[in-house]
């Protein structure tokens, strides 16, 4: 099998924490229950999605939150929060509030853009201001100066019984340099890193200069990094869908092969006026994802990876993924489990 040029020193994960939406609180509690288990096998963190008007977790940082009181090490991270649906000033005060509980455990992984079907929503998001609305990366630069403890108020000092700060409260030192940006094309890929953000590369990307997915990620990954003041030490972590079957059954095995099957048309070609271009989902033995890894440009220039979890299986498939996942595929990356001595300690 070929080796990894990097071995990986983060491997986390990546779920959509899909409900029932006549019994929504077992989905929710069968999140916490992976991220718990994720902890105890050793990833380095676990990531939720953001998903609005779906069956998925519409409020990660709320779910975060219980998860810091049922978690002690693993880092938690949002892939990725829409900014368009969210009050940079309000956002702040909620990541810094779950950063504070977890001990300086978060990474918030945001991205920017009109939100998802924003016609058919504009007027109850923002019923006075919706052709106003500024969906770019204004946006961000507001989060960040929100997270950074930059002044957003021209009072402060006592109002009776009352104490005010200038800053956004509580303020967590260090969340601002933990801020990760979700980027498809190479110009936002470029100005991640001019402005020292983290890079989330995932399984989507922008057709613009290849149709070939790897390549694409990794001139992504390359230019990022040319940007960024730490240059190749600045953080990246890919993501794609990976699903080892070494300990599923028969039956799971099925299910899996014929979920890839169903999403490969799209990966053929770009898809839509943008130019989509996704990539295949990895399915099969440790040793065959790790040797299908080894030869992808994209991964080849990461040392940290949040591998998704499909959509839509049970818990007890997850159960299996996350399990063959820490035990055996992070291993033949060269992943030592956190907390075992490696470089996930």
């Amino acid at each position: 099998m070929t080796v990894p040029e990097r071995p990986l020193s983060k491997l986390g994960f990546l779920t959509i924490g899909l409900f029932d939406e006549d019994e929504p609180a077992a989905g929710h509690e069968n999140t916490l229950r992976m991220i718990e288990l994720g902890e105890s096998l050793g990833f380095d963190s676990a990531w939720l999605r953001d998903r609005h008007l779906q069956h998925g977790i519409s409020s990660p940082v709320a779910v975060l939150a219980a998860a810091t009181q049922r978690t002690s090490r693993i880092e938690l991270g949002t892939a990725v929060i829409p900014l368009g649906l969210e009050n940079p000033f309000r956002l702040a005060e909620d990541l810094a509030t779950v950063d504070v509980l977890s001990g300086g455990r978060l990474n918030p992984g945001v991205s920017v853009g009109p939100p998802t079907h924003y016609d058919h929503i504009k007027q109850h998001l923002y019923p006075d201001s919706w052709d106003a609305e500024d969906f770019g990366r204004t946006r961000l630069s507001r989060l960040l100066h929100n997270l950074r403890g930059e002044p957003v108020s021209t009072f402060s000092g006592r109002e009776g019984i009352e104490t005010y700060s200038r800053r956004v409260q509580p303020h967590s030192p260090g969340l601002a340099g933990r801020v990760w940006y979700g980027a498809a094309g190479l110009a936002s890929a470029e100005w991640a890193g001019e402005q020292g953000l983290n890079l989330l590369t995932s399984s989507v990307v922008r057709a613009e200069e290849d149709d070939d997915f790897a390549r694409v990620q990794r001139s992504h990954i390359l230019r990022f990094r040319e940007r960024h003041p730490l240059g190749e030490r600045a953080r990246v972590s890919q993501g794609l869908v990976v699903i080892p079957t070494d300990s599923a059954t028969p039956a799971q095995r099925r299910k899996y092969e014929e979920y890839a099957r169903g999403r490969l048309a799209r990966t053929t070609a770009p898809q839509g006026p943008g130019r989509l271009l996704f990539a295949p989902d990895l399915v099969g033995s440790s040793e065959r994802i790790a040797q299908a890894l080894a030869e992808h440009a994209g991964f080849q220039q990461v040392d940290e990876v949040v591998f998704a979890l499909p959509f839509t299986f049970e818990y007890e498939d997850y159960e299996q993924i996350l399990t063959d996942t820490a035990t055996r595929l992070g291993p033949l990356l060269g992943w030592t489990p956190a907390g075992r001595g490696g470089q996930g300690a």
